[in-house]
């Protein structure tokens, strides 16, 4: 696996296999950073092409002061934001439509519909405010630093901290009341 330094010195040198070696080591991981927030496997393609079209067409704009991985990941939460923005323009839900629609998705290989604490967890999740659901998602789920996260959502790393431990209590909280 690539270094983030190998990629960086490729997409300078060769973009075409510099991108190649970015998307083989990143894809997947943005991916379910993007699945996470937009919930659907088909909308969560859609916004994966666009976040990489965009880290394609703006590396020249990369600065080293930013780790590749925290760069990479606020373009796609952006991106994602961006997505969940256009289709609140067009259709309104409420929290609870919202969590209904986790249950009511189209099969797809990529959800285990079984795993009742799984899609108790998505559905905790998406309830909280868009800055805890960041945080969490962040931390919990991509395993990144309070620092990295701060980058990512272009906050401090205490505000990280308060949001993650807010959010796990709420998320605590939620699965106790829907048992």
């Amino acid at each position: 696996m690539p270094t983030d330094h190998d990629i960086i010195y490729a997409m300078k040198k060769n973009p075409e296999k510099g991108f190649n070696m970015l998307t083989a080591a990143y894809m997947e991981p943005v991916y379910w950073h993007i699945r996470r927030l937009v919930v659907a496997h088909d909308d969560a393609q859609d916004v994966l092409q666009e976040t990489f079209v965009r880290i394609f067409r703006a590396f020249d704009q990369y600065k080293p002061e930013l780790s590749l991985k925290s760069w990479i990941f606020r373009i796609a939460t952006n991106e994602s934001l961006r997505f969940l923005d256009q289709r609140q323009r067009k259709k309104t839900l409420s929290l609870d439509e919202a969590s209904e629609d986790i249950f009511n998705l189209k099969a797809d290989e990529y959800v285990d519909y079984n795993d009742v604490m799984a899609i108790k967890l998505q559905q905790a999740v998406h309830a909280l405010p868009l800055k805890q659901q960041l945080a969490f998602n962040l931390r919990y789920f991509d395993d990144l630093s309070y620092e990295e996260i701060a980058e990512i959502t272009d906050s401090e790393a205490a505000n990280v901290k308060a949001n993650y431990h807010i959010a796990k209590e709420k998320i605590v909280q939620y699965i106790k009341n829907h048992d």
